[in-house]
């Protein structure tokens, strides 16, 4: 009897989950869909706010003596609204950060590959990522109060605000970033490139540098380039330990000013909202937005063009 109802029950249980399924098939891709939808409109209201503010701008300040000018003093007068000195001293704490960070990133890829036991790996690797989740305002505190008194001893010259110790701890920060994806990149290399080299009489320090980093190139640039966008991005570590100065300048010793700590500085409540200085905000955001897009556009390209399919 017990037989017979369990048989008979069966094709109802399989009725209810057939159905269920079906419900699950039809929720779950409007879901995912939505989600991506909800991305796609973020990036369009980001990009059109943006827009709208830098048309008013640039209504009273021509393009082109915003892109060339020398000069940035748009609330002190005489009022000048040329961007050259923020993207000058973003790019230069960008060129400190990927100069330290870009060797010792890829040296640590490498040893954790093709050196480091599992142990190691297991322990080291985490302890690279939890770089990656410090706040970047205790990094700035980091730049500020260690390295900065660090690096006076060594130029004595150097103010407390400054270029290189931010820059060094901007490289800090995106350490991780190309260890990390420099690792997973050089990992995916299929094992039998390695054997092989080893049969020829390679040594290990040969296979990675000449098998393995090579089969591994795409996503190893790709990692160089993400972090660049990154460093160029930050916020925080600039604001609080490279000045508020904004000047042409390659020595990294002196005081300067990001696209970045330039829009917190002004974004404060200090400056009317609707005049020429609050669009100056937007103006640089979007510069700033075009750059790091261009940025991500060639980390794909790289990654597509130096792929390696095995």
């Amino acid at each position: 009897m017990n037989k017979t109802s369990t048989v008979a029950g069966a094709p109802a249980k399989m009725t209810f989950r057939r159905s269920k399924t079906r419900i699950s098939d039809k929720i779950i891709p409007v879901l995912l869909g939505m989600c991506a939808l909800l991305s796609v409109i973020t990036t369009i209201g980001i990009v059109y706010t943006l827009l709208q503010e830098s048309i008013i701008f640039f209504r009273e300040v021509p393009v082109w003596s915003f892109l060339t000018g020398t000069t940035w003093s748009p609330i002190l007068p005489p009022k000048e609204f040329g961007v050259l000195p923020l993207l000058g001293g973003t790019l230069l704490i960008t060129g400190i950060a990927i100069i330290f960070a870009v060797p010792i990133g890829l040296a640590c890829a490498i040893y954790l590959n093709e050196y480091a036991p599992a142990r190691v790996r297991g322990i080291v690797k985490p302890v690279l990522e939890v770089l990656a989740g410090v706040p970047t305002i205790v990094y700035g505190y980091f730049a500020l109060e260690t390295v900065t008194p660090f690096l006076q001893k060594i130029f004595p010259n150097m103010g407390i605000f400054n270029a290189l110790s931010a820059g060094i701890v901007v490289g800090i920060m995106v350490l991780p970033m190309i260890s990390s994806l420099s690792e997973d990149a050089m990992r995916a290399v299929p094992k039998s490139l390695r054997h092989g080299a080893y049969a020829l009489g390679a040594t290990r320090f040969e296979v990675a540098l000449k098998i393995v980093l090579p089969a591994a190139l795409s996503g190893v640039i790709a990692s160089f380039v993400l972090a660049f966008s990154r460093a160029i991005g930050e916020t925080m570590i600039v604001t609080v330990a490279a000045g508020a100065t904004p000047q042409l300048t390659l020595n990294p010793l002196d005081s300067i000013q990001t696209m970045t700590s330039y829009i917190v500085q002004v974004s404060m409540g200090d400056v009317p909202r609707g005049t020429i200085e609050y669009g100056t905000i937007f103006a640089v955001g979007l510069t700033l937005f075009v750059i790091t897009f261009l940025l991500n556009i060639l980390a794909q390209w790289v990654a597509r063009r130096f792929r390696e399919e095995y």
